[in-house]
């Protein structure tokens, strides 16, 4: 079967196309390296030809909310209506878990807007909705307000996942049946942003202490207490944040 992985070059496309070789597929990377551009729509005819499935996982450059809304929308647009010219039979995106709980959010009000977009598209999908990867803890870290002594995070909970853990449910999910719906994924530990983040600071000898702060934002949003984790069933990762903080050390 020949699967088109858009945004190929990226941390889940890279680790996604050698797992569905070896699963005996037909992988293709596709991206503006490879002359594939979703957002302009350069290149999707072509690499399109006998895609049985196509697995969006592009990101942003810049996750300015102008800027971040218009490349979800067009690359999305573009990229659906060369799937239902080259009739591509299942559709598979990665979101993020409670893109839609978190609305003032310019980043993750795209990703609804993209979500929105494949669910109207006609074309048989399933959508799977990851919490923040691990490799992006120091990343989430950097953004919380720090005056060099404390790093102060806001009182809610985060049940980060592995990136690997997010290609092997991506495999299975991309070999199965389009479900026409959402699902979750999420690591096996949920945290409050402290506890997470001061496991983090350690490991990385950062002598910061942790403040709680009703007032610090996510990236600029205001989070409840469980904006960021799945409610219900959902998938779970099998690796701890501890056992892979320990290989990164």
């Amino acid at each position: 079967m020949k699967i088109v992985v858009i945004g190929g070059s990226g941390l889940i496309g890279k680790k996604l196309v050698p797992r569905l070789h070896e699963r005996g597929h037909e992988a293709v990377a596709a991206s503006p390296s490879s002359g594939v551009n979703a957002v302009t729509g350069s290149g999707l005819p072509d690499v399109l030809v006998d895609a049985e499935v196509v697995v969006d996982v592009t990101n942003s450059p810049s996750f300015e909310d102008a800027a971040v809304l218009e490349f979800f929308e067009k690359s999305s647009r573009n990229l659906l209506a060369a799937e239902a010219d080259a009739g591509v039979g299942h559709h598979v995106a990665v979101s993020i878990v409670g893109a839609d709980r978190i609305p003032d959010s310019g980043y993750l009000r795209a990703k609804v807007a993209q979500e929105k977009l494949i669910q109207s598209a006609g074309i048989p999908y399933t959508i799977l909705r990851a919490t923040q990867f691990f490799e992006f803890i120091g990343r989430i870290t950097a953004q919380f307000p720090t005056d060099g002594q404390t790093v102060r995070v806001p009182p809610a909970l985060i049940q980060p996942v592995l990136s690997d853990d997010v290609v092997a449910v991506l495999v299975d999910v991309t070999l199965g049946a389009p479900v026409n719906g959402i699902i979750d994924l999420a690591g096996p530990e949920r945290f409050r942003f402290d506890e997470i983040i001061r496991q983090f600071l350690s490991a990385t000898q950062d002598k910061r202490q942790v403040v709680i702060d009703t007032h610090a934002r996510y990236f600029g949003a205001k989070l409840d207490e469980r904006s960021l984790v799945p409610r219900g069933n959902s998938h779970i990762g099998a690796t701890r944040f501890e056992g892979w903080l320990s290989q990164e050390d």
